[in-house]
């Protein structure tokens, strides 16, 4: 898996020049989590999963800080940077604005970006193609449901949410064309990710709509959405982490975004003196985002619905099915 996001990142950033030697390099690396904090069971902790990955292979540590408020992040990088930590992972959208600033006025400190892009000589940015995984478990949700009615449990209504969300619709459609979709967002605000209460008040109405699988992009707010589904006898689909051991046998799959490869990436480039600026885009093809199959979930997964979803894997790959991205012009066709 290391290998093949090592592969892309030297291909898409072929035109940008390592900062540091090609040999092992001194790093105190350090992570600023976004709001829900490291074990939120999905997004951050992710992130810190790569990163225990990598301090267990290398025997090197690092310095985390997990937010309590937007106004934190600027000062947890600038704080970091101050104190000569590179690489500075920065997790989620909501860095972007601070990073930006802080990066400039460190230009010699290495910052890792995971889903936003700041251009910046200094800044790699990690970004993903969450629509093709999205779509695999959406045409999975289709095929397990008895009703013909399924549902999505956003977070903070954002652009990026919105991508996930029509990628599992085009998936569902797919599968059954008739299939009814019902969409819910959290809120507008960054408390929309840590809200498992309103989380579960979401699922449980479209559950009571007849949905009975609900898939979740919502951060620590998604852990009331699988534990409502699970209470009501009905499947709930995890996301970012793999959450299938969450409530084994009532989560069909989890939509794999790893954010964990990029953080291992991230922190073994800049050891071994390859870490770049730039972007990189991880989709289905650079195995950067997936669906989970497990001891947890696979009485759930029929093998007609596994070719499926294999089937379908390799299309997107292969370019002869076209995933549409929300984010490319703010539309979802269906």
């Amino acid at each position: 898996m290391r290998a093949l996001v090592l592969g892309l990142a030297v291909s898409a950033m072929a035109g940008f020049a390592p900062i540091g030697s090609a040999s092992a390099q001194a790093i105190k690396p350090a992570i600023v989590y976004d709001l829900g904090g490291k074990f939120d069971k999905s997004f951050n902790e992710g992130v810190y999963q790569g990163a225990e990955q990598f301090k267990k292979a290398t025997g090197i540590d690092y310095r985390d800080f997990e937010i309590q408020n937007d106004a934190q992040r600027e000062q947890a990088l600038r704080r970091f940077a101050r104190d000569g930590f590179s690489p500075i992972v920065a997790v989620g959208f909501s860095q972007a604005t601070a990073l930006e600033k802080v990066a400039k006025e460190f230009p010699d400190t290495k910052f890792t970006l995971i889903d936003m892009v700041v251009n910046a000589p200094n800044v790699q940015s990690v970004v993903f193609k969450e629509q093709e995984g999205s779509y695999l478990v959406g045409l999975l949700a289709a095929m397990a449901s008895k009703t013909g009615k399924v549902g999505f449990v956003g977070g903070m209504d954002i652009p990026l949410i919105r991508r996930f969300a029509c990628g599992y619709v085009q998936g569902v459609k797919a599968a059954n064309p008739s299939a009814d979709v019902f969409q819910n967002m959290t809120g507008t605000t960054g408390a929309a990710w840590t809200d498992p209460v309103k989380g579960a008040e979401l699922a449980k109405s479209q559950i009571d709509r007849g949905a009975d699988v609900v898939y979740h992009a919502a951060g620590g707010t998604g852990i009331g959405v699988l534990r409502a589904a699970a209470d009501a006898g009905k499947l709930g689909i995890g996301v970012d982490s793999n959450q299938n051991g969450m409530h084994p046998g009532k989560v069909l799959t989890s939509m794999l975004k790893r954010v964990d490869v990029a953080t291992l990436t991230a922190f073994s480039d800049a050891k071994d003196g390859k870490w770049k600026p730039g972007v990189m885009v991880l989709g289905l093809n650079e195995k950067g985002v997936d669906w989970a199959l497990d001891d947890n979930n696979k009485a759930l997964i029929t093998p007609a619905m596994k070719a499926a979803a294999d089937k379908a894997a390799a299309g997107i790959v292969a370019g002869s099915i076209k995933v549409h991205d929300y984010m490319a012009d703010g539309k979802c066709p269906l």
